[in-house]
């Protein structure tokens, strides 16, 4: 039985075959399309994936951020009235905060970890490198120096007095000073230090703006608590008017980068922190700053404010993180 004889290999066969593996098939084509354009899925993927994986904190996370900068620069602020033996009252209403603040962040960290025994775990281990075991570090540290200062402090409004325990009460508002500072602007460096575009590219302003509110945040508790003196005026008008440059110049300076700072929902709460931290404060002190009233509106604005902030920082981190683009961007301009 004979075989079906094979076609002859001619110039003309070589020719359509030579064709035909030149010319792209549909597949071929959608799959240089979706390389064209990784961002295909309404701008939110990365061939199907998220290009960062945003950041899982609870609203914990804000809140700790907010008592954190109230907290430590409470301790800053006794310790200066101290120095210049201010109101005894004052002192103390600033050492409460700070310790109060100090015994409610593990709380909060505890609650967005899961388990007490994670938060421990961070205190295993000491590593400069990382942003997170210094702020564990430094959150155990400040407790303890707050803890020491008002103690000390409390004993000696009683009538106890030692050499021993006002060299302590100096020991202990200094050291809480210093960790207290740390502890206000440690928070920003953490978010700035990540790979996620609107909080790295904006890690030297971050620093900044949370110890700035953390300044007005402890002069506003002060000035709720009845001390209506100058003292926590200025440090009212000086908070507010660095809030407000800092709003104004987030408003002019419109990057692609910092999209999610300007629309969305972590837009409108920024800019509405932004304005009760800023001008609405800054304006409510330059005209009703003479009356009680318009010193408790102006104070309650930026506590307000400054409350708002923490959380529309996060909410941006996540849009950034779920924004392609914006990690292009950044890479083509690196």
């Amino acid at each position: 039985m004979k075989t079906a004889a094979k076609p002859k290999m001619t110039e003309e066969r070589l020719e359509e075959i030579r064709k035909a593996a030149s010319e792209p098939t549909k597949e071929a084509l959608a799959t240089q399309e979706s390389t064209r354009k990784p961002s295909a899925q309404g701008e939110q993927s990365y061939y199907g994936l998220p290009a960062l994986k945003a950041p899982v904190w609870t609203w914990e996370v804000p809140l700790y951020f907010f008592l954190g900068g109230i907290a430590g620069l409470s301790a800053c602020v006794a310790f200066v009235a101290q120095s210049f033996r201010s109101d005894p009252g004052l002192i103390r209403v600033s050492l409460w905060a700070a310790l109060l603040g100090a015994a409610m962040c593990p709380v909060l960290l505890i609650a967005d970890l899961g388990r007490p025994t994670r938060f421990l775990n961070m205190l295993r281990v000491f590593k400069l490198r990382s942003a997170m075991s210094l702020g564990a570090w430094i959150l155990a540290a400040f407790s303890g120096c707050a803890f020491v200062a008002l103690f000390c402090f409390e004993l000696l409004l009683r009538g106890f007095t030692n050499p021993l325990l006002t060299s302590l009460l100096w020991l202990g508002l200094t050291s809480a000073a210093a960790t207290g500072l740390l502890l206000a602007s440690y928070t920003a460096v953490l978010v700035g230090a990540t790979a996620i575009p609107v909080w790295s590219e904006n890690r030297k302003l971050l620093p900044t703006h949370f110890l700035t509110s953390g300044l007005g945040c402890s002069a506003g508790i002060l000035e709720l608590a009845g001390f209506l003196i100058p003292a926590t005026q200025i440090l009212g008008f000086a908070a507010s008017g660095i809030e407000t440059v800092i709003e104004i110049f987030l408003e002019v300076r419109k990057r692609p980068v910092d999209a999610p700072l300007h629309h969305g929902r972590s837009g409108t709460t920024l800019r509405i922190a932004g304005l009760l931290e800023g001008p609405a404060a800054l304006l409510l002190r330059v005209f009703w700053g003479s009356v009680p009233a318009g010193r408790y509106a102006a104070a309650s604005c930026f506590l307000i404010g400054a409350l708002l902030s923490r959380y529309a920082w996060i909410w941006a981190g996540r849009g950034s993180a779920s924004d392609p683009n914006a990690l292009f961007h950044l890479q083509r301009k690196a």
